[in-house]
């Protein structure tokens, strides 16, 4: 586990009294001076010099390089301890390495003595030994080695057959795709083209409207002045409402009802001319043709009375 976020933290180092910790950043410096060479050798003392803390350091600069140099020192440990594990197994395959060598120079199968085709096979044998991971010579090893060799190949055609499958639905999907966006397609630019058309069509017909419309609101406009000016002769005013129109007729009917019978009257005299004298001649001629109807009918009338059977 890294605990370089632990060691960095300002605050855990806080507590520290600040000699102590200017002492252990002081010493951490040194040690890697000494690390570098410079302890023992010519001009170590200035490389020392120049890798130690001033006379005046600061705190915050202080709490850092103290916890850098404990992540510093944790990082040299652990390395120190996974390089001694590394130095032993090394050891541990060099001396197996030597008996393996001795024991194979006293059976006389020594690599300089064994003759090129054995070399050979012994070359095929190391190579198929290290690409299976194999530490030893032993049939039960190769064999196991090879199961697992045949079990990792199954795995990986089972997952490339696997990827074969997804592979073929995908392309199939992405033939539909493209099948789909072509009839998208041909269909945007159907409906373009009947946009177009219907908005010239629609734009047509808008312009014949507004010619009718532009037409019909002149007549209208002319119209409107026709009344205004017919108004304005019969005398209209804007005090004229419904209701003074309503009174106005009942007004002219009243008027109309009074003056019938000196209409009917005076229709009565049209048949006379204009003139006095022969208006009096035309009584006159009225009258006596009044007279001859009255004796014409008392004639009648006595003839009717004095002749017998009736």
């Amino acid at each position: 586990m890294d605990h370089t976020g632990e060691h960095l933290d300002p605050a855990a180092s806080a507590s520290a009294s600040a000699p102590a910790s200017v002492a252990d950043v002081n010493a951490w410096l040194a040690s890697l001076a000494a690390e570098g060479g410079g302890v023992g050798g010519r001009g170590g003392g200035a490389v020392v010099s120049e890798l130690s803390l001033g006379p005046d350091p600061t705190p915050r600069g202080v709490s850092y390089l103290r916890a850098l140099a404990a992540a510093s020192q944790a990082r040299s440990h652990a390395a120190g301890i996974a390089a001694s594990g590394l130095r032993a197994q090394a050891a541990e395959y060099q001396a197996e390495a030597a008996r393996l060598r001795e024991a194979l120079e006293r059976a006389g199968l020594a690599r300089d003595a064994l003759p090129a085709p054995a070399a050979s096979a012994a070359r095929a044998v190391a190579a198929v030994a290290n690409l299976l991971a194999i530490r030893d010579t032993e049939m039960s090893s190769f064999v196991v080695a090879s199961a697992d060799l045949w079990l990792r190949r199954a795995e990986v055609e089972e997952k490339r057959d696997k990827v074969h499958k997804e592979s073929k639905a995908l392309l199939d999907y992405t033939r539909k795709a493209i099948t789909k966006l072509t009839e998208l397609k041909r269909m945007l630019e159907k409906f373009k083209n009947d946009v177009e058309k219907q908005q010239v069509e629609q734009m047509a017909d808008w312009q014949t409207k507004l010619v009718m419309m532009d037409s019909k609101e002149r007549q209208y406009i002319l119209q409107v002045s026709n009344y205004k000016a017919m108004l304005n002769r019969v005398g209209y005013t804007p005090e004229i409402n419904h209701c003074v129109l309503m009174e106005m007729a009942e007004h002219k009917k009243d008027l109309e009802r009074k003056t019938k019978p000196i209409a009917d009257t005076l229709r009565s005299y049209q048949d006379l001319p204009p003139d006095k004298a022969l208006a009096a001649l035309a009584i006159e001629d009225k009258k006596r043709q009044y007279a001859a109807a009255e004796k014409y009918l008392e004639d009648v009338l006595q003839s009717a009375l004095t002749t017998p059977g009736l």
